[in-house]
Formats: C-alpha cells, structure tokens, sequence
C-alpha cells in the first residue's frame, strides 16, 4: 500500500491522465488483494473513467495496460460484493479489451481470473476449459509465470472431477514451479485449492496442514482476499475431526 500511495502522489502532481490510470490500478489491486472490495471497486472505477474519457495516450508500453487490471479488478470485487452478473460481464471486457490492444500479458491475467471466477462458481468444466486457453496462450508466449498458476487450477477441476490423485499430483507440481518463479502472490488462495483437493480424497491431515500454511502466508504477507474462504474450510475440516472422534467415543 505504501508503494501505490507513493507512486499515486507522484503522478498526481504531474495532472497527467496515462499515469492516473495507472496509479487507480495499483490501488485497486492493493485493495483488493488486501481485502477491501469496495474501496478496490471504487478505484477500479476512477482508474476506468479517465481511460474512457479519451484522453489517454501514454507514449511508454506497459507490461499490462491499466485499463484492463481495472476491468479484472472491478470484476472480481463484483462478485465478491455479490454482484454476480456484472462480475461475468466485466470480466469478459476485460479480456476482450486486452485482445483489442494487443496485450498478451493483460490476456493471460483476465484469462487466470476468469479461471479462477470459474472456481469460485464451483465449476470443474468452466475451469478446465478456461485453463486449457490460458495454458495454450501461455505456451505459445513463453509465459512462465502464468503456466504453473493455470496447472494449479487444472489440479483442482480435476480433483473437483472426480480424479483426485491425478489432480493432487498436478497442484503439488505446479506449486512447486510457481514458487520457482519467485511469487508469493495468491499463495494462500493456491494453498486453499489444495486443500479442497486432499479434503475430497479423504486425505484430511494433509488438508489442514495446507490450510495452516495458507495463514502462515496471509500472517507474512497481509494478502486476505481469500481469508473468508479459509475459516470456513479450516471450520469444516475442525466439524469432520469431531464427527470422527465422537464416532470413536461410541466405538
């Protein structure tokens, strides 16, 4: 947040509409990642004014253009402030904006949330089809950070499927080539994923193990966008240990 702050004064005394833009994003993502949904929307939402005002015409290539983080990040705090239907619809001009610009990086980023919006929806076959995109795009553009995310994913809809060795077995080796890459970003919400996953194999320890992990991360890393979904998944695996031990004690 410090970093967003600073770069939000910096342009703001330069009254210059490419980099506004850009300083709304790193808000928005902050936010969000954070936790703030509303505050996150909110910024996402200035940052989307200006863009569309027509005015923007930034002389320097970003790796992802702004307008497009703004559209990813309005979409997800969408739905988590229960706004279903304008998630879906934001989500799909994200990644149409980033096709009309050119913007692999910005394609690759809407395709991972759009994925990801697919498990949030619990949909195994929305996240397969999704994943198999972003893992051709990633392919064909050498996208090493993004292919292992994509995997992480493909491990969940296949467990969600039924194939939970198969599906383990893709999120532990995804796992372990994301932190490769150097990120810590969406830790918690990968650990989380692998959780589900051990949790629908009866493999319960390992589970809570992972969930423990999870918030380790977000303790280090303030990243509590995924906090609620952890309590109820640590909470749901605390109810099954006490199934299993009063069904012991009658035993």
């Amino acid at each position: 947040m410090q970093i967003a702050k600073r770069v939000y004064s910096l342009v703001q005394d330069q009254n210059d509409s490419p980099p506004m833009v850009g300083a709304y994003s790193n808000f928005a993502a902050t936010f969000y990642f954070l936790g703030d949904f509303e505050a996150a929307r909110q910024n996402s939402k200035c940052g989307l004014q200006i863009w569309n005002s027509g005015t923007v015409q930034s002389p320097v290539e970003e790796i992802y253009t702004p307008a497009v983080i703004c559209l990813m990040v309005e979409a997800l705090s969408e739905w988590h402030l229960g706004e279903i239907t304008a998630c879906r619809a934001t989500i799909a001009r994200a990644s149409s904006l980033a096709k009309e610009l050119n913007d692999a990086h910005g394609l690759a980023a809407a395709l991972l949330w759009e994925t990801i919006l697919g498990h949030f929806e619990r949909n195994p076959v929305k996240v397969a089809r999704l994943e198999s995109d972003l893992t051709e795009l990633c392919t064909r553009q050498n996208f090493a950070f993004w292919l292992p995310a994509a995997e992480i994913l493909r491990g969940w809809a296949r467990s969600a499927a039924g194939s939970t060795a198969e599906g383990i077995a893709w999120i532990d080796d995804a796992m372990r080539n994301y932190r490769a890459t150097g990120a810590m970003l969406r830790m918690p919400y990968f650990l989380a994923l692998k959780a589900e996953s051990l949790h629908l194999a009866d493999r319960l320890p390992e589970a809570l193990a992972a969930i423990t992990e999870a918030e380790a991360w977000v303790e280090r890393s303030e990243e509590r966008w995924w906090c609620a979904e952890l309590h109820r998944l640590r909470g749901n695996q605390n109810r099954i240990d006490r199934k299993q031990y009063h069904k012991l004690c009658r035993h």
